[in-house]
């Protein structure tokens, strides 16, 4: 089982001081949501069953590749995700140079975790139809692919639309950096089955992810895929060992941590967990 920290649980203040433990404690990867902006009006969640947003309009968020960029400059085996970066928000050519950008400074540490939003006042403030996002982030994967990989690229889709281009240097993961998408919908999985390297829930417990598991499994199957290659990622707090031993038989991957109640205990909090479940 691999471990990630959840840095979205924290004062910004702390991350770096909780990435270098993380890395000196063995985890595995760290774990930065984003947003591109909260509009003061806004509604709902990507939580099942909460009409209001998790966070307030005034929460500090960061352009999340720019900051994974520079902790990868302090660090050097630790991995660097988003959970989840709003991909379909951005033009491929911004979002693919991003992500390249990390992958080389970091050395190949880089991991894309992207999903289609849930925030439709976010959606309308950039001028962009909220409805339409699935589509928008199912193109933006493809082009993004291509430019990671292709030599040159030309492109005559639904969104975007642009004669050839180069795009170097390319990533240093090939074929590309791990894509793993999140999304508790049925197109969410599916998208995830055919065009992810792996999935990554939030708002799940051990209790309810064998299904998601089972259908994902199905989904690459039917999408011609192995699921032994597909990386599953899941939120858990604070597991015990013993939960993290359920997880495992469950068919997870990564837990991607929090066990912590105020910022300035993350670091004991991490090296209690360490000490039950990494040996460290």
């Amino acid at each position: 089982m691999k471990l990630g920290v959840a840095l979205g649980r924290l004062n910004p203040a702390f991350f770096v001081d909780v990435t270098l433990e993380a890395e000196k404690l063995g985890y595995e990867s760290v774990w930065l949501p984003e947003h591109l902006v909260f509009p003061v009006a806004m509604a709902g969640s990507p939580h099942r069953g909460d009409d209001h947003p998790p966070v307030p309009p005034r929460t500090p968020v960061f352009d999340a590749f720019a900051y994974l960029s520079f902790l990868a400059g302090k660090t050097h085996s630790i991995r660097l995700a988003t959970h989840v970066y709003n991909l379909a928000l951005r033009h491929p050519f911004v979002a693919a140079r991003a992500v390249q950008t990390l992958d080389v400074v970091s050395g190949g540490r880089a991991i894309c975790g992207v999903g289609a939003g849930w925030l439709e006042a976010e959606w309308r403030a950039a001028g962009l139809d909220f409805a339409s996002r699935g589509r928008r982030l199912d193109e933006a994967l493809e082009v993004c692919k291509r430019l990671w990989t292709e030599d040159v690229i030309e492109h005559h889709g639904e969104f975007w639309d642009f004669g050839a281009v180069a795009f170097e240097p390319k990533p240093v993961q090939k074929p590309h950096p791990p894509v793993l998408i999140g999304g508790m919908s049925d197109a969410a999985l599916r998208r995830a089955a055919r065009a992810g390297d792996g999935w990554v829930g939030m708002d799940v417990d051990v209790e309810s992810i064998g299904p998601i598991v089972a259908r994902l499994h199905e989904l690459c199957a039917d999408a011609g895929r192995s699921h032994l290659a597909f990386e599953i990622s899941v939120g858990a707090v604070n597991p015990s060992p013993g939960d993290v031993r359920r997880w495992a038989e469950a068919g997870v991957d990564r837990l991607i941590v929090s066990p912590w109640s105020r910022s300035r205990e993350a670091i004991d909090a991490l090296r209690a967990l360490a000490g039950g479940t990494l040996g460290t």
